[in-house]
């Protein structure tokens, strides 16, 4: 009995000798596992700190970029719009259309601590702004990831966070629910995916946003109070959208753009492209030879593209010791990177029979249509008509269906020559006509109407136009000048082509347009047109 008590006890010490050798085995791998955690932790550390104090100079395009409102050049009525929309006691959401590169971003960021100091705006001091590039954002079908809406790491997942052991679903907070109280910017929003789009409206709608999740259970004890009280009530998403895009108007979901004001962008004019060239150049300590800045004005169409051939033109002066940029410099960058031309339209010192100048919208601005017409009589009946330089047939998408159609541009050449030979006695069968709309801009729409009239008038007769006149506006067999769009934006491209006087439809006309620096004649009839266009030598127009 005794020598079976001594063997249990001696089995009793050997266990407990290996299990303590066990145990300590464990303990030190995880002193030593701990250790080399820690001293891993603090080599990534001083290789972080390391990498911080490393700085490269301030990039040129940060330094010129607007730290007030008023350093958005180009843009004062779309500034002026902005602050109507975001500024008063009701914030509006927004959608800010314009080329790339003239400052919506800056313009959405300035307006919002702008609106933060004024009296009765809901935007409190510390009202975020939340940036995002829908053309970025990655999502996850299952609601895994969403960094736009916010998303449930449930248990299984890794990442689920604090909870996941537990077996507790865990929310992550969106873009917006961060942008709660202040404003959501989402950069190039027509890019968005439509899935996103449909609950991005459905946020707009709720201001909330409600995530699921298999994982919860509203019975469950294990389940902390915060996130039963999310899954059952939403996340906060009281928020402004401010979208911007490239697009045009047409191409944005009609749904979004029903709940949006809609702000428009100009494109930068050779004026506005020269103060930031100047700016960009005095923000690097630099001078610059008189047509320097012209130059550059002939190639950038953004003042993105103006710093960054200012601050590449700077380092060229730089590198070969000089404190000066010189047009020379301009020449050498614009031809290492094989920049175009900008468009430019002038209207011409002379007139001649048949050039009349035209107006249109092209992109997001006006831009002046050069319209040529020829015409010799012909056997009478057998006269010809060519057009050259229209869209032959236009293509028209509504939804998921395309339609197809003739040229609205090509209906207005049908109905001049029906206005001209009941109206005029100019039969076209009796002429040879070729009409011409050269520049390679497309003429898709019926704003050319008048011009085309007054072309062919003026070839069939061989009266000089104006020159220095411009002209847009519909018109019809039976004489009217009918309204037409995008009015604002071709006065101020005649006035950029240098035009004295513009031609407008009368129900275009606006008060405001008596600011502009041209005159400016609204008229019905076509009659009217005529008595207006030629230079005085050659008055006496024909009239119905």
């Amino acid at each position: 009995m005794e020598i079976l008590t001594m063997v249990v006890i001696i089995g009793q010490l050997i266990f407990t000798v290996i299990a303590g050798m066990y145990f300590y085995g464990a303990l030190k791998n995880q002193r030593n596992t701990r250790s080399a955690g820690t001293l891993e932790s603090s080599r990534a550390m001083e290789r972080i700190q390391r990498m911080r104090k490393v700085k490269l100079t301030e990039p040129l395009a940060e330094k010129v970029r607007p730290k007030a409102l008023g350093d958005i050049i180009g843009q004062e009525e779309g500034i002026e719009a902005l602050r109507a929309a975001l500024c008063g006691k009701n914030p509006q959401h927004v959608i800010i259309y314009g080329p790339p590169g003239i400052g919506k971003t800056a313009a959405a960021r300035l307006m919002l601590e702008e609106a933060k100091n004024v009296k009765g705006s809901p935007f409190a001091k510390d009202a975020p702004f939340i940036e995002m590039d829908a053309t970025t954002i990655r999502f996850d079908e299952r609601s895994i990831a969403d960094p736009l809406m916010g998303s449930v790491h449930d248990p299984i997942y890794q990442g689920a966070g604090a909870y996941g052991a537990a077996g507790v679903p865990q929310p992550k907070e969106g873009a917006v629910t961060k942008a709660n109280g202040g404003i959501l910017f989402i950069d190039e929003i027509g890019e968005l995916h439509p899935m996103q789009m449909n609950k991005l409206l459905k946020v707009l709608e709720d201001r909330k946003v409600f995530l699921t999740s298999a994982y919860y259970n509203s019975d469950s004890k294990t389940i902390p109070k915060h996130v039963h009280d999310i899954f059952q009530n939403g996340l906060p998403a009281d928020f402004r959208l401010v979208g911007a895009t490239t697009r045009s108007p047409e191409d944005i979901p009609p749904a979004l753009r029903s709940r949006c004001t809609e702000i428009f962008f100009d494109s930068l004019k050779k004026c506005h492209i020269k103060r930031i060239a100047e700016n960009a150049a005095e923000s690097v300590s630099m001078e610059f030879g008189s047509d320097a800045a012209e130059r550059v004005t002939m190639f950038a169409s953004s003042g993105r593209e103006a710093v960054n051939i200012m601050q590449t033109a700077a380092t060229v002066a730089l590198l070969d010791e000089r404190n000066k940029v010189l047009t020379d410099d301009i020449e050498r960058v614009v031809k290492w990177g094989r920049y175009s031309p900008r468009i430019e339209f002038k209207v011409p010192e002379k007139g001649r029979p048949g050039c009349v100048n035209g107006l249109g919208v092209f992109g997001s601005g006006g831009t002046l249509l050069t319209i040529e017409a020829w015409a010799k009589k012909a056997e009478n009946g057998k006269g010809r008509l060519k057009v050259t330089g229209i869209v032959e047939e236009e293509e028209i998408k509504n939804g998921s269906q395309t339609m197809k159609r003739s040229s609205t541009a090509k209906s207005s050449v049908q109905n001049v020559l029906t206005l001209l030979e009941r109206d005029y006695g100019i039969d076209y069968s009796d002429y040879n006509i070729h009409l011409n709309f050269p520049g390679g801009i497309p003429v898709d729409g019926p704003s050319a109407g008048i011009a085309i009239f007054t072309a062919i008038y003026s070839a069939v007769t061989n009266k000089i136009p104006d020159p220095s006149l411009a002209m847009t506006g519909e018109i019809s067999i039976c004489g009217r000048v009918l309204p037409v769009g995008g009015v604002p934006r071709k006065i101020e491209a005649a006035v950029e082509a240098g035009a004295k006087r513009v031609i407008i439809p009368k129900d275009n006309f606006q008060k405001s347009f008596e600011k502009m620096d041209i005159e400016i004649i609204a008229v019905e009839k076509a009659e009217e047109i005529l008595n207006i266009c030629f230079i005085e030598e050659n008055k006496g127009i024909l009239t119905a």
